[in-house]
């Protein structure tokens, strides 16, 4: 097949995370070459004609791979891409605009994560006057970006003690233009921190150290769950994946936050319901081709979802890719599968 790989337009002064895009690019073209496929790479801005013109030079591009983030850095933009594909006909791989519309912005996540029954800590938005959502209970807090990823802006100071939510909306406008321009106060969960990586079932059986379910018309396999430990934490260090543990390679929490797939007889049950879990927000968000959700449980054994991560990173040193690993697929593996999905659309 000719496939094109969309990916974020990105200015000189690029940050990690959104460089790091670039890295997938390379490993995604040489494992389409790999599988005998041609490819080609563009960067998609808030041009649109222009990406349906580029859509439509031969070679006609038979299935796009979305990386696309943002458009022109805003990340409350990045369904555009999917909903302009899906009025072309054009199939692409990963979650389509409904479900990336849905998990984009966090406040609406969260929204519909308790619409639909799954537990997800109660927040408090800086436009909302009225009441928090859940009852508040003064405590601890984490400040979050709506609409950016990749940690950004996540740092020790982001958590803070609050007596009633108009101290947590004061915080928010405070920081709110360096959390890209909109933020919000979650209630912490001081606990353990997981990550579930889906990947939709390939249409053979799906591997036996996966667990499949059908919602739709999208069966999802979940990959082997993922604990990040935090090592050598001081004890009022919050224990938090924040922007340096991920991008920072010279931080202390870049090289004190491992993941670890091995887990004791006794986290068995705790297991089998972040799966559970994770299955359920594959189905309510009509997600497809590839997510993950990330989860904080607390110290009742009680999992709670704080993100539903559409579209994760796949650099080859990704924490998706180490979960793909796990269950025993390659780099290649995960290309063709998502490929495949993209197609049988």
């Amino acid at each position: 097949m000719n496939v094109l790989i969309l990916h974020d337009e990105l200015p000189p002064d690029a940050r990690p995370d959104e460089l790091d895009v670039f890295t997938q690019v390379r490993a995604i073209g040489a494992a389409l070459e790999a599988l005998g496929h041609r490819w080609s790479a563009a960067g998609v801005t808030l041009d649109l004609a222009a990406l349906q013109r580029r859509l439509g030079e031969p070679p006609a591009c038979d299935v796009v791979v979305n990386l696309v983030e943002s458009l022109a850095r805003r990340m409350r933009l990045a369904h555009y891409v999917p909903a302009l594909l899906d009025a072309l006909g054009v199939p692409y791989t990963g979650v389509p605009t409904e479900g990336l519309f849905l998990t984009c912005g966090k406040t609406t996540a969260k929204r519909h994560l308790a619409q639909c029954g799954i537990a997800t800590p109660s927040w408090v938005e800086e436009g909302d006057e009225t009441e928090p959502h859940a009852a508040f209970l003064p405590g601890r807090y984490i400040i979050k970006s709506v609409w950016e990823h990749a940690s950004l802006g996540l740092d020790d100071d982001a958590i803070v003690e609050a007596s009633s939510p108009d101290d947590l909306r004061r915080v928010l406008r405070s920081r709110r233009d360096r959390l890209g321009g909109e933020a919000f106060a979650e209630a912490y969960i001081d606990g353990r921190e997981f990550n579930l990586a889906l990947l939709e079932s390939a249409p053979e059986p799906a591997a036996p150290r996966g667990a499949a379910v059908t919602h739709g018309h999208a069966p999802a396999e979940v990959l082997p769950p993922a604990e990040i430990t935090f090592v050598d934490y001081a004890p009022g260090k919050p224990k938090i994946v924040g922007y340096a543990a991920k991008w920072a390679e010279e931080s202390f929490e870049y090289h004190r936050t491992p993941r670890r797939f091995a887990f004791p007889p006794e986290d068995a049950p705790l297991v089998r319901r972040l799966r559970e879990s994770a299955l359920q927000c594959w189905g309510v968000f009509r997600l497809r081709g590839y997510a993950r959700v990330d989860f904080r449980v607390d110290e009742h054994g009680a999992p709670w979802v704080l993100e539903i991560n559409a579209n994760p990173c796949l650099s080859p040193d990704a924490g998706y890719m180490a979960a793909a690993a796990e269950a025993g697929l390659t780099y290649r593996d995960v290309v063709d599968r998502l490929l495949c999905a993209a197609v049988a659309r």
